[in-house]
């Protein structure tokens, strides 16, 4: 599964695109990937990107994935059913409010992440025990 993925630090980008590399990977997330998501961060895009008409915004590829079995959803439960250890919760410099995204990494198949978030990309790179990748940037990953 060609699973990622995207926070709403990126997600807001998402709706006028000028980069190439921005493009090329929401045709491929349109076409072939599939995204990892949580109650949270459809919450989060709904109240950054639900004005945007364009047909690249998240709500519109949300639903795209969703009609072609290519959202992936993570429940409040098994969110909730990954627990940090004390060591690991002390040790994130993310806000409390990104530590599901992080669940939902470590959950994920390739656990691959975008963000602009300084702090969750640390958090998810540096998370013990799972082989978790976060990028700025889409050309950064090998998503594809």
């Amino acid at each position: 599964m060609k699973d990622i993925i995207v926070d709403n630090t990126v997600a807001k980008n998402f709706s006028n695109p000028l980069d190439p590399n921005y493009k090329e990977f929401i045709r491929w997330l349109s076409n072939t990937g599939v995204l990892v998501v949580t109650q949270r961060l459809i919450a989060e895009y709904s109240r950054t990107c639900a004005a945007s008409g364009s047909n690249t915004s998240m709500p519109v590829l949300i639903d795209h994935l969703q009609r072609n079995g290519r959202l992936k959803k993570f429940s409040n439960t098994m969110l909730r059913n990954f627990r940090f250890t004390e060591r690991i919760r002390r040790s994130l410099r993310s806000n409390g409010e990104d530590h599901d995204t992080i669940k939902a990494v470590m959950l994920s198949v390739r656990k691959f992440a975008l963000s602009h978030d300084t702090n969750l990309r640390h958090d998810i790179n540096k998370f013990p025990g799972h082989r978790a990748r976060a990028e700025r940037r889409p050309q950064d990953l090998p998503y594809a």
